[in-house]
């Protein structure tokens, strides 16, 4: 069982499955940094060769920088890194070329390395003005050498296509993508298939929501335990709420059992399966599950399977808009659980 590579721009190959770092970051309870950093080692030797982390994961990139300095020169070679740049909402009037220079050679540091494999781009604010110069800003530093692909993250498709229109070349966008979360299959596909650029998606398994744990379950009483459940939580609200998601599960199910996997398998099988997806970040702290993650590359869906889910969601279209538009309303219920101030040395 191997895992699937895509080449997300000429030259540059990831594995289909990312490993995610954000629950290695503050506000998902205690981590065992040791372990977490010895067990990185099981993912790369699985083939899951591409890591995601943000400057704003707070001691993360510092985490995969000293992995990195356990391997081999030919085993650094072989491993993708995926980092972020996300100044912070305070910041945004200030963010110049200097500053970026800063950030982006903070990261390299942290990471232990002398060039970033891809630098995934956030701007809080569309209505402070700079993020188109941030975007050019970071792709002179690639033509350095400090950055080898330039990308997005969260970005709607009016606002990514202002960036490629104004010369920044980026290879792939980062946006939540899932069941119960299918914005990107709407205006920010045609833009992929117009323009090449690929998806790299997050929440594919919501947090840990789609999985047999809540199937058949009450819905979970506040306060629930860590940020992803709270994010996440709101989104099955978006989706149609509990009832809506319990049936889902139900659906789910049946497709696992028919194929001898997890339901969480079959949530992570359907992101890859959708239109310019390069990949699905699974997020964790350890290599505990990663022997059910990579059953995704085990099976397939078939026509029946795809039928029965599109059932579920012709019943339950899900969160409306554009990519991270409700998550861009600071006093809405996605907004209020956001920390925009985190990128602070």
């Amino acid at each position: 069982m191997s895992v699937e590579r895509f080449e997300l721009a000429p030259g540059y190959a990831i594995s289909r499955i990312l490993r995610g770092g954000w629950q290695l970051a503050g506000g998902h309870g205690d981590i065992a940094r040791d372990r977490a950093i010895a067990e990185m080692r099981a993912f790369v030797e699985a083939g899951v060769t591409t890591f995601d982390c943000a400057d704003i994961y707070t001691g993360v990139e510092e985490m995969i920088g000293d992995f990195r300095a356990t391997l081999s020169s030919a085993e650094r070679a072989g491993m993708q890194v995926h980092t972020k740049f996300v100044p912070d909402w305070s910041d945004l009037p200030r963010v110049d070329l200097a500053y970026v220079t800063r950030i982006i050679d903070r990261s390299l540091q942290r990471l232990r390395t002398d060039r970033l494999d891809l630098v995934q781009f956030h701007w809080w604010n569309y209505a402070t003005p700079g993020w188109v110069d941030a975007a050019q800003h970071l792709d002179r530093l690639r033509q350095q050498g400090k950055i080898r692909h330039v990308a997005g993250t969260n970005f709607d498709t009016p606002h990514a296509s202002a960036m490629i229109e104004a010369g920044v070349p980026l290879v792939s966008m980062q946006v939540q993508y899932s069941l119960l979360d299918r914005r990107p299959a709407g205006a920010l596909s045609g833009l992929c298939a117009e323009l090449g650029m690929k998806l790299l998606c997050y929440g594919t398994v919501a947090g840990g929501f789609l999985s047999a744990r809540w199937l058949g379950q009450p819905a979970p009483a506040e306060p629930l335990a860590n940020r992803s459940l709270v994010k996440y939580r709101l989104i099955i609200e978006e989706f149609g709420g509990w009832d809506a998601f319990q049936a889902l599960l139900r659906a789910m199910e049946a497709i696992a059992r028919k194929h001898g996997v997890s339901i969480t398998a079959v949530a992570t099988r359907w992101v890859l399966d959708q239109p310019h997806v390069a990949g699905a970040i699974v997020g964790a702290r350890y290599a505990e599950h990663l022997a059910d993650n990579l059953t995704v590359f085990r099976f397939a869906l078939d026509a029946a399977d795809v039928a029965a889910l599109e059932a579920v969601l012709a019943q339950a279209p899900g969160p409306a808009g554009d990519t991270y538009t409700l998550e861009r309303d600071r006093d809405g219920p996605h907004g209020r659980i956001m920390k925009y101030d985190l990128n602070r040395d």
